[in-house]
């Protein structure tokens, strides 16, 4: 559980390192990056909730402190979560568009379309 959870914080720092850096040079490039990166952290947050939920199903006197490790988790993902929104604004910022309200394929190709506005 604490491997799992320490790999989600490493994650989630390198993206705020990255979002912050993306940030100063108003990287669009970087942003498109890292604003698909927060795929990752949302799937490895589901599966340390998964293993979480089965730890507390297999013995319910570990809740309180499996409970404790899931705010954690919940809380590092929102840091992901967080950088996802500094992308948005370098995106907006640089193209002037607004995608938070996007989804799918429209998403996909106004994110793939990123250089054509140079």
């Amino acid at each position: 559980m604490l491997v799992s959870l320490e790999s989600l914080g490493r994650h989630t720092i390198q993206m705020l390192h990255d979002v912050l850096d993306a940030f100063a040079r108003m990287d669009i490039d970087e942003a498109v990056r890292i604003y698909r990166e927060d795929k990752k952290v949302d799937q490895e947050y589901e599966g340390i909730v998964r293993q979480l939920m089965t730890y507390m199903m297999e013995d319910s006197r570990t809740i309180p402190s499996v409970l404790t490790a899931l705010f954690c988790a919940r809380s590092i993902e929102r840091i992901g979560d967080r950088c996802q929104n500094i992308c948005e604004f370098i995106f907006y910022y640089v193209k002037g568009q607004d995608f938070r309200h996007v989804g799918g394929d429209e998403l996909d190709k106004l994110l793939a379309g990123k250089d054509s506005d140079k």
